[in-house]
């Protein structure tokens, strides 16, 4: 009583097929199969970006300013 027979599962999946039809459960399981190829693509780029370091800046001491500030030294109010 607790686990279903072989004639209970035949059943279920003659319900199964006359509900959904052959055509839409197989467009189905081709709609899972490309989700899943997106996600596996999506995951390995993911790994691509992580892997590659974000090239350090290097700031130049030896540089001088372009343009000196004329706010230096003015007179406090």
């Amino acid at each position: 009583m607790g686990s279903l027979s072989i004639w209970h599962w035949i059943v279920v999946i003659a319900v199964v097929l006359l509900l959904f039809g052959r055509g839409k459960i197989s467009d189905l399981m081709g709609d899972v199969a490309q989700g899943i190829k997106a996600f596996k693509k999506g995951m390995q780029d993911d790994d691509k970006t992580a892997e590659k370091p974000e090239p350090a800046k290097a700031i130049d001491h030896n540089a001088q300013p372009s343009a000196a500030r004329s706010d230096v030294g003015s007179k406090a109010v």
